[in-house]
């Protein structure tokens, strides 16, 4: 119960604020007049979405599909890439600079090349799109996690004759794990990002990316609000999810025991 009550105080800052910024925003849009094309207040949202609640629904997972299979094969690739990397001195001294480098180019640039191999309406390329943008900070985290481990825990394991296997079972992988939530909590949101964006370049009717160009450009903005805010709370929950797993798996670690 103590536990529950430490969260319940922990949460009411963040719940305080975001209902505030509600208030705000449409005391403003309202009290300024601001054209609803620009900016509409969340009142007018909130029933646009009551209004197309099937269609958004039906474009929001589509789209959280897509992000999540490109999410498992990014993340996945990412992992094993990393294992292989960390083992071998060569090939991380050469993959690693190349990881960084390519890490730093906006992938979505790529989202038209995708198009143009698989097609745009083909939902392998949104799932190319979002492997890509999560592949670099899992594979970059990890290398990170499996390598940067206290020499004295090394030195220690080996002193009782302890295999390579051993090491990376005992040291290795219990030091990369927090490293590679981390990477996980970026990519959640970079996954919903990334398919979201792909589909602006192309994709079926049904997909939330298209469903919101099309909404805007036919000047139904709110409509087009409304499932932006779906999509923020796609990121949000995809989010949360990861946060409780993390504290499922990794509740010794440091950033945890608060």
């Amino acid at each position: 119960m103590e536990r529950i009550g430490e969260r319940l105080r922990n949460s009411t800052p963040p719940a305080s604020v975001f209902i505030i910024f509600i208030v705000v925003w449409e005391v403003l849009v309202r009290a300024l007049n601001i054209p609803r094309f620009l900016l509409p207040p969340p009142t007018a949202i909130l029933n646009a979405f009551f209004d197309t609640s099937t269609v958004i629904f039906e474009s929001a997972f589509y789209t959280l599909r897509s992000a999540l299979i490109g999410f498992a094969v990014g993340c996945g690739a990412g992992i094993m890439v990393a294992f292989a990397t960390a083992r071998w001195v060569t090939i991380r001294e050469g993959v690693m600079p190349l990881a960084i480098a390519v890490n730093s180019v906006p992938i979505i640039a790529f989202a038209p090349l995708m198009n143009s191999w698989f097609g745009s309406t083909n939902p392998l390329s949104k799932v190319a799109i979002v492997a890509l943008i999560t592949f670099f900070p899992t594979m970059i985290n990890t290398v990170r996690g499996l390598t940067l481990v206290e020499p004295a825990k090394i030195e220690l394991l080996h002193s009782y004759a302890t295999s390579q296997l051993e090491v990376l079972l005992k040291a290795r992988i219990p030091n990369a794990l927090p490293y590679m939530f981390n990477a996980f909590k970026v990519c959640s949101t970079l996954s919903l990002i990334g398919a979201i964006v792909s589909e602006y370049f192309g994709g079926p009717r049904q997909s939330l990316g298209v469903y919101i160009l099309q909404e805007a450009q036919l000047f139904r903005f709110t409509n087009a609000w409304a499932a932006i805010a779906i999509a923020a709370l796609q990121g949000m929950g995809f989010y949360l999810i990861i946060l409780l797993i993390e504290r499922r798996l990794i509740p010794w670690h440091v950033s945890l025991e608060r």
